[in-house]
C-alpha cells in the first residue's frame, strides 16, 4: 500500500429484493450524504414494486442505474452482477432497508481516501453506537461465525457479518464470487485476506428490522455461512479467487488515479 493511493470517486451498489417501501429513501440519503459518483441498484427479482421504483430513480437521477434480474438469485449473485459495472475507485455495499444510515459512509471510506486501507468494514460492535437490540440468536451466531472466520484468516475482526464494507475498485472487480445466498460475507473477508490487503474496521450504528418488518437472513443461512468459513478459507487458493491479471500479486499496492 503506497500513501499515493487517494480514491475520490464512489460507486455504491444496492442489491434490492421487495424493498420498494424503503429503497427511495436509501437513495435519498445517500444523494444528500455521500456525494455518489454512481448507485447501482440490482432488482434481484422482486415481486413486489421495486423494479418501479428503482426505475423511477434511475430516470430522476442521472447518476442512478439499475439492472434487473429475472429470478431472485440471492444478495451475492446480485453485488457480483453490480461490482461488474461499477466505475469507481471506491466501492460500497449499501443495503436497501434501511438498517444502515448512509451518513456514515464518509467515516468508512476515510481510511481508503487516506491511503491506509484497501478494504473498509463498518462494526457494529467494534464501539457501540445507536444500536436497535433485537435477536440474542443472531448475535450468538455473528460472535461465532466471526470467531471462526478470525482463527482461519489470522484478522482480528469484530464483526464479519456486518452489511456496511467498502472496497478498493479494482479489489472487488477482480474478485471471484462463487457462493449464494448471504454467503457474501465471509467469502469477501476470505478472499481479501488472502490477498493481503489492509483491511480496517469503523464503528457504525445499526437499525436492524424484525422479521414483521422484511428482514429476510434466516438459520439456513447462517448454516451456510459456518460452511463457506471452512470452504473459503480451506478449500480456495489465492489463485482461484480473482481473475487473472499482471498486477494481481500487488494489487493492494496500485495507484489510483485522482480524477
Amino acid at each position: 500500500m503506497t500513501e499515493t493511493v487517494r480514491p475520490t470517486r464512489l460507486s455504491v451498489v444496492i442489491p434490492a429484493f421487495n424493498e420498494q417501501k424503503t429503497l427511495a429513501a436509501v437513495v435519498r440519503k445517500l444523494l444528500k450524504t455521500a456525494n455518489p459518483y454512481e448507485i447501482v441498484i440490482v432488482d434481484d427479482g422482486s415481486t413486489d414494486g421495486t423494479a418501479t421504483v428503482a426505475k423511477s430513480l434511475a430516470q430522476e437521477h442521472g447518476v442512478v442505474r439499475v439492472i434487473t434480474h429475472g429470478k431472485n438469485r440471492g444478495k451475492t449473485q446480485a453485488l457480483k452482477s453490480a461490482f461488474q459495472v461499477t466505475r469507481g475507485d471506491i466501492v460500497i455495499v449499501q443495503d436497501a432497508d434501511l438498517e444502515y444510515d448512509p451518513a456514515e459512509i464518509k467515516d468508512l471510506l476515510q481510511p481508503i481516501v487516506d491511503g491506509v486501507a484497501d478494504v473498509v468494514y463498518g462494526s457494529r460492535f467494534l464501539v457501540r453506537k445507536a444500536a436497535r437490540v433485537l435477536y440474542f440468536n443472531h448475535y450468538l451466531a455473528n460472535r461465532a461465525l466471526t470467531f471462526l472466520s478470525n482463527v482461519l484468516t489470522n484478522v482480528n475482526l469484530s464483526d464479519v457479518e456486518t452489511g456496511y464494507k467498502a472496497f478498493r475498485g479494482d479489489v472487488i472487480r477482480n474478485m471471484i464470487l462463487t457462493s449464494s445466498g448471504f454467503g457474501f460475507e465471509i467469502e469477501v473477508t476470505a478472499k481479501v485476506t488472502k490477498l493481503g490487503c489492509a483491511l480496517y474496521e469503523v464503528p457504525i450504528s445499526y437499525y436492524g428490522r424484525t422479521y414483521e418488518q422484511g428482514k429476510k437472513i434466516g438459520w439456513k443461512d447462517a448454516i451456510a455461512a459456518f460452511w463457506y468459513v471452512f470452504r473459503y478459507n480451506c478449500a480456495c487458493s489465492l489463485k482461484n479467487s480473482y481473475k487473472p491479471f499482471p498486477e494481481l500479486e500487488t494489487v493492494c499496492a496500485l495507484e489510483v488515479v485522482k480524477v
